[in-house]
């Protein structure tokens, strides 16, 4: 087996594993993919500022994310149809996360059901979800969340309608997979994938089916969602979901100060600094670009996170530096999964955690909550200056 010392060797075993249309729905953004690629490549233009003859000797990453206790400021973030990218992926996703010591965050659209989750982990996890039309199916996913013991509430608000991603539409994507000649081509050189779906019986968006009104097959799905997703969703909407979950409530989906703030006001606890990793508006800036204005507008009104573009510890040192209270991984814990199930997501979580711990050190700082902006030089202009 390889030896794996980067989040890029689990993308290339994941690449080679799992069939192109899931590999395809992963590794995409909408339209050009600008905003996909510069939110990892724009983390480049910043610099760490190295220090030495400092003891680093009893380091910690230990910190706190509304006010539960994390391994290190990491949280996996929500992705849809991760049991797709492996059987019960949700389940192995999420059980890896809570040995590892960080957040786990279910996606509405996952495969694997809130129930299912709940049932196979022994710790609380954090529940996503739309922002939804239907008001009973939303009451309903709230009340399955409270009901399973979910930690918070993470409600996505860039998601009034869908971007375009090209290769999601060339390839057919669906759930299950739509067995086509050229789908079946592909999917029989993924031999450990197929027996692995073969022997689970969740193939279908576990929070939807059996529990949005009419929706029994793919197709059915396919009409809910067009008519489901609210675009004429405004603050006051969000304001009624606040009222049916009275726990805490994270708002992922921010990239302007001016929605920071509107996002304080509605009694959030903390909110998400995300472009949805690049999959909605095409030429937005990358997360890490908007992080640090945003942070500034907030104060310490509201706890700050971010994601879209995380890859390494590195990544997160800077965020964190940036002021994010933690950074979300989306990507990089679906590329272990996809290669090697819970033990790749053990992984990345591993690989991430190395290159914190030691950069952190080689930094000048033996503990995560004292990095400050001092330990980075950013380019004038960076988060700014734009006319």
């Amino acid at each position: 087996m390889p030896v794996i010392t980067e989040i890029e060797d689990l993308k290339r075993l994941y690449r080679r594993r799992v069939p192109k249309m899931f590999y395809d729905y992963c590794e995409s953004g909408s339209w050009t993919e600008q905003t996909f690629r510069e939110n990892s490549s724009d983390f480049d233009d910043i610099y760490l500022r190295q220090r030495v003859a400092i003891d680093m000797a009893g380091r910690s990453t230990k910190t706190q994310m509304i006010g539960q206790d994390a391994a290190m400021p990491v949280a996996l973030a929500p992705v849809g149809l991760t049991g797709m990218q492996h059987a019960d992926g949700e389940i192995l996703a999420a059980r890896a996360a809570e040995k590892f010591g960080v957040p786990f965050c279910l996606s509405t659209m996952s495969i694997c059901s809130i129930e299912d989750v709940a049932e196979n982990t022994t710790k609380p996890f954090w529940m996503q979800v739309y922002t939804l039309k239907d008001d009973a199916f939303m009451q309903n996913l709230f009340d399955r969340a409270k009901a399973a013991n979910c930690s918070a509430a993470v409600i996505t608000v860039d998601l009034q309608l869908q971007g375009q991603r090209h290769k999601d539409l060339k390839n057919g994507l669906s759930a299950p997979p739509k067995l086509t000649p050229k789908s079946i081509a592909n999917m029989m050189t993924k031999v450990t994938w197929g027996l692995n779906m073969l022997q689970t019986k969740r193939r279908f968006f576990g929070n939807i089916v059996g529990h949005a009104k009419g929706v029994t097959d793919p197709s059915s799905l396919t009409s809910w969602t067009a008519e489901s997703f609210d675009q004429s969703l405004n603050w006051d909407r969000i304001r009624h979901f606040r009222k049916m979950w009275d726990g805490p409530l994270i708002i992922k989906g921010i990239m302007d100060p001016r929605d920071a703030l509107e996002a304080c006001n509605v009694g959030a606890d903390a909110i998400v600094v995300s472009n949805h990793g690049g999959r909605q508006l095409d030429g937005a800036l990358s997360s890490i670009r908007a992080l640090e204005p945003i942070v500034d507008a907030v104060g310490d009104k509201i706890e700050v996170h971010m994601d879209s573009g995380v890859r390494s510890g590195q990544d997160v040192l800077k965020a964190r530096a940036l002021g994010a209270k933690t950074a979300w991984i989306g990507r990089a814990f679906v590329y272990g999964l996809g290669a090697r199930g819970e033990q790749g997501v053990t992984e990345a979580l591993q690989v991430i955690h190395k290159e914190l711990d030691h950069s952190m050190a080689l930094c000048g700082h033996t503990d995560i909550n004292t990095v400050d902006r001092d330990i980075l030089m950013v380019p004038k202009g960076f988060s700014g200056d734009w006319s």
